[in-house]
């Protein structure tokens, strides 16, 4: 196994999707619809362009995404104050039962990821964690 950054990443990533949709398995949940719940968890009636850009999805594949969703009762969009150009998009009931799932699951998956570790430890990871997606973001 490598042990370049972006290799430990890359591997990262693509063991905690496995996981994660694994332990969503029977939900109905697919791949990318826990990360919109996710947000939605604190940005509920978000706009689709806010989504995008908060869940690092491309505008055309969360439109499918969000298609999905609504036609399987977990979201729904909502014209604003008559504003016929922006659609906002709300969590159903459904869609707030499902998040139950995903935020255990992801919590799950976090205190296995920093088993072993100590508090301290996890908090200054943490912070260099931040300072990295700050740089890589600019």
């Amino acid at each position: 196994m490598s042990s370049s950054f972006h290799y430990l990443i890359m591997a990262e990533h693509s063991m905690l999707q496995k996981k994660l949709l694994a332990s969503l398995k029977g939900t109905g949940l697919t791949i990318g619809q826990p990360k919109v719940l996710d947000y939605l968890k604190d940005h509920d009636g978000a706009s689709q362009k806010d989504i995008a850009y908060g869940c690092h999805i491309e505008p055309g594949t969360l439109t499918t995404l969000l298609n999905r969703m609504e036609e399987t009762g977990l979201v729904e969009r909502r014209m604003l104050e008559g504003n016929r150009r922006s659609c906002y998009v709300f969590m159903t009931e459904q869609g707030k039962s499902k998040l139950e799932f995903v935020t255990n699951a992801f919590d799950k998956l976090e205190e296995e990821a920093f088993r072993g570790i100590s508090a301290e430890d996890r908090e200054h990871f943490m912070e260099l964690f931040q300072r990295i997606y700050k740089n890589t973001k600019e």
